[in-house]
């Protein structure tokens, strides 16, 4: 009895196990179907929410489609851009085009874009409609000042020296003693440009590279019995010395005089009684004919001043200055 007693507590006790496994194995399996469940629906909660956005997204950019437009400005200028925008004022607000007056703009600035997708800004409307252009063109409006320093190297003419020696076996003899050149000196500038162009030139130094050499010419004469019978008084450097007074009163320069002593050594050699035979011009300027002269007086065909007189007021009336008259002769062989 006690031993069956004991196989029956063994029993139950068996059983109890058994049976605790079975519900262990039960409970499991029901969390793991419950869990895979919940799984289930995150999934497809969050491929809702997908889709929403996917679709929101596309009926913004449905709503929000980028169109290409040309805005054709007044100054030529073509613009090609991509908007959302469908008002003109819009656009035009996005691109930076500034609003000035007399300008027409089409379509108006309160319209709507038309179907050409094209804005253009003319000039000269009489009706006061406001004038787009860019920041560009604004910018260039401005007045710009740029001031630089600059460094040029410039010629100093040299100068010809006239030496007057009396005698002599004709009646105007000219030898070059000393061949004359240029020198050259160093000049730094202050510059002032606006907009580009060059408003101001200041020196604020200089220094001199290579000093000119002299031109020295050598003149012989005599006195000249002139066609009237009136003697010729005085000599080359008197002649060239009153003529010199004389350009300054013109308020021309020292080099306006060297061209002039250059075409009247040309002409005549200085010569108040030198007359061309073959065309009848006369005396230190050539007048031709010679009467021209005697508006500046009657003795005009012998007194120097007189005639130098004259042909100083033809050169400025005709060529403006010495310099021109000495050019031109260069080139045609008269004056």
């Amino acid at each position: 009895m006690r031993n069956l007693t004991i196989l029956k507590k063994d029993s139950i006790i068996i059983l109890v196990l058994l049976k605790g496994g079975f519900m262990r194995k039960r409970i499991s399996k029901q969390n793991k179907q419950e869990r895979a469940t919940i799984s289930l629906r995150k999934i497809l909660v969050l491929t809702i929410i997908v889709l929403m956005v996917a679709g929101m997204m596309s009926v913004m950019a449905t709503n929000q489609k980028l169109t290409s437009v040309k805005i054709l400005l007044s100054s030529g200028y073509e613009m090609n851009v991509m908007t959302t925008s469908t008002k003109v004022a819009d656009i035009l607000a996005e691109n930076h085009v500034v609003v000035l007056e007399n300008e027409t703009v089409t379509p108006k600035i309160e319209e709507e874009l038309t179907e050409n997708k094209t804005i253009t800004i003319t000039r000269g409307n009489s009706n006061n409609e406001s004038k787009y252009i860019t920041a560009e063109e604004i910018l260039a409006s401005y007045t710009q000042i740029v001031e630089k320093v600059v460094t040029e190297e410039v010629e100093i003419p040299y100068e010809t020296v006239t030496k007057d020696v009396s005698g002599g076996s004709s009646s105007t003899q000219n030898r070059v003693v000393q061949s004359g050149s240029n020198g050259l000196k160093r000049v730094t500038y202050r510059i002032k440009y606006q907009n580009g162009a060059e408003i101001e030139k200041t020196e604020i130094s200089s220094e001199i590279v290579k000093e000119p050499v002299e031109k020295i010419v050598e003149v012989r004469t005599k006195a000249i019995t002139a066609r009237s019978g009136g003697r010729v008084t005085g000599s080359v450097g008197e002649y060239q010395a009153y003529a010199q007074k004389r350009c300054f009163d013109y308020g021309w320069s020292d080099a306006d005089f060297q061209a002039l002593v250059k075409l009247w050594n040309k002409e005549s050699g200085w010569n108040p009684a030198a007359h061309n035979r073959s065309s009848g011009a006369h005396g230190i300027p050539q007048a031709l004919p010679a009467t021209k002269m005697a508006v500046y007086g009657t003795d005009y065909l012998t007194n120097y001043k007189t005639q130098i007189n004259w042909g100083l007021n033809y050169i400025k009336g005709r060529y403006g200055s010495p310099s021109a008259a000495w050019n031109h002769s260069c080139r045609k062989g008269w004056y």
